[in-house]
C-alpha cells in the first residue's frame, strides 16, 4: 500500500544543500520531508565520491564528502525530517495556494504547504546496458538498479554487473546474504578502492563470489519473472548462463531532469530559473536551490547552495504564515530547539 505524507515543506533532493535547508527550516518550526531517487542521502558526495576530500566548506580545512553528509544528517536530525528514498518525484499538483500534491513513480503522496527543489544536476538515473530483454524484468521482476533493501536478496541467487565501488561494496556485502552470488565485470581490473578489489577476489577465491572478469552481459530471459543470464567472455568468446533470482547492473548514474521539466518551470539550459531576492521560481510556493536552479553569475558551489538555503527559508516562512512578523534570532542566544 502507498504511503501518504503530510509536511509543511517538500524538499525535492536530499544532497547537502537539501539537507541543509531541514536545519534552517526546522529553525523556523517548520517541518521537512525530503524525497530523492538515490537510496540514501548526500546526492552526488555520497553516490559518486564519498571518499573525495573537499577543501572548501567554510570552518573545515578539509572534509571527507560522506563525513560532511553524515554531518548535515546529524545536524538536521532535531528537527525530525522525514525521508523517501529510492522514488523519483513524477507529478506536482498546485492544488491552492499552500496546497501541493506530489507523487512517487512508487505511488507515494506527498502533501505539503510549499515546495523547495534542490535536485542538484538533476534527478540521477541509473545507465542502463544494452542488454536484449533487460526491460522486460524491471519494475519488480527480477532487474534492479539499486539496492534498496539487502534483504530482497536473502537466500536468493544474485548477479551483480559493475566494477566500480557500488559494486565491490554490495557484492562484498551480499556474499554474506544470497545464497549464490555472482560479480560480472567487462574489464581485467576494478574502477573501485583498492582494499575493496582486495577483499572481492579474497571472497572469490573462498568460493563465496562467483567472479568473471573480461565478461559483458547478452541478454536476460525468464518466464514473466528473470530466471538466467547470459554471459561471454570478450577473450575467450566463452558463453555462460547463470541461473539468478535477481540482477542488479551497476554502472554509475547520469543526471537528468526528469518529469519536472513538464511542471510549468521556466528552464534554462536545464536548469530552473529562480528570483535571486529568494530562489523562488515562477511558480508560486514553488522554490528552487543548489545546482539545479541558474541566475546571473551563478556559482555552483555547495557554500553558495547554503546561502540559497538560509534566504529561501525566511521566504517560505513568510508564505506559510503571511502577515505574521518573524525576529530573526541567532542560535548561539537561542540554541537549536527540536519540535
Amino acid at each position: 500500500m502507498s504511503a501518504s505524507i503530510q509536511t509543511d515543506i517538500a524538499i525535492i533532493g536530499a544532497g547537502p544543500v537539501g539537507l541543509f535547508a531541514v536545519f534552517e527550516a526546522g529553525l523556523l518550526k517548520m517541518r521537512c520531508h525530503l524525497i530523492d531517487y538515490l537510496p540514501q542521502a548526500g546526492g552526488q558526495l555520497s553516490e559518486i565520491y564519498p571518499k573525495k576530500p573537499i577543501y572548501d566548506i567554510p570552518g573545515y580545512p578539509t572534509v571527507l564528502a560522506q563525513e560532511l553528509v553524515d554531518n548535515l544528517v546529524k545536524q538536521a536530525e532535531p528537527f525530525n525530517p522525514g525521508y523517501t528514498f529510492g522514488e523519483r518525484i513524477e507529478t506536482l499538483e498546485k492544488r491552492d495556494e499552500q496546497d501541493f500534491l506530489l507523487v512517487t513513480n512508487l505511488g507515494t503522496t506527498i502533501e505539503a504547504k510549499a515546495v523547495v527543489i534542490a535536485g542538484g544536476l538533476g534527478c540521477f538515473e541509473p545507465r542502463k546496458p544494452e542488454v536484449e530483454g533487460l526491460t522486460k524484468f524491471e519494475n519488480g521482476k527480477g532487474v534492479n538498479y539499486m539496492i534498496l533493501d539487502p534483504e530482497q536478496y536473502r537466500n536468493k541467487k544474485l548477479v551483480i554487473a559493475g566494477g566500480g565501488d557500488s559494486a565491490l561494496d554490495w557484492a562484498i556485502f551480499l556474499s554474506e546474504v544470497c545464497s549464490e552470488l555472482t560479480l560480472v565485470h567487462r574489464s581485467e581490473s576494478f574502477r573501485g578502492a583498492p582494499d575493496s578489489v582486495d577483499k572481492v577476489l579474497q571472497l572469490a577465491g573462498q568460493g563465496k563470489i562467483n567472479l568473471h572478469l573480461n565478461t559483458n552481459l547478452t541478454s536476460v530471459t525468464g518466464n514473466g519473472k528473470l530466471n538466467s543470464v547470459s554471459l561471454i567472455n570478450t577473450k575467450s568468446c566463452e558463453e555462460i548462463l547463470v541461473d539468478t533470482d535477481y540482477l542488479v547492473p551497476l554502472f554509475g548514474l547520469s543526471p537528468k531532469l526528469g518529469p519536472l521539466e513538464n511542471w510549468g518551470l521556466n528552464i534554462s539550459k536545464n536548469a530552473i530559473e529562480v528570483n535571486t531576492d529568494d530562489y523562488s521560481t515562477n511558480i508560486s510556493g514553488v522554490w528552487a536551490i543548489g545546482d539545479i536552479n541558474t541566475y546571473k553569475n551563478k556559482l555552483k558551489l555547495i557554500l553558495c547552495g547554503f546561502h540559497e538555503a538560509a534566504l529561501m527559508s525566511h521566504s517560505v516562512y513568510q508564505y506559510i504564515h503571511p502577515g505574521v512578523k518573524y525576529t530573526m534570532k541567532y542560535t548561539t542566544v537561542n540554541g537549536v530547539n527540536s519540535f
